[in-house]
């Protein structure tokens, strides 16, 4: 499987980041699509965002409680 870059989905109202508040996969695994990556969390909900595609889970994840600009790596 190829690397792939996980953007955080647009997060809609008026919302432009997010906070990581748990990794569901490990360094180097390999995950399909619509597989469980990461939760986040904004100041308005929680949700768990899926894998848009099979990939390899990046060597570089951010760890928790680290701010993430909506639509960026």
């Amino acid at each position: 499987m190829s690397g792939f870059v996980f953007r955080l989905p647009d997060l809609g109202e008026g919302l432009t980041e997010a906070e990581v508040v748990e990794w569901h996969v490990a360094v180097g695994d390999e995950v399909s699509i619509d597989e469980e990556v990461v939760t986040v969390e904004t100041a308005k909900r929680r949700w768990t965002c899926p894998a848009p595609t099979p990939a390899r889970s990046p060597s570089c994840t951010p760890g928790r409680a680290r701010s993430w600009p909506s639509a960026s790596p």
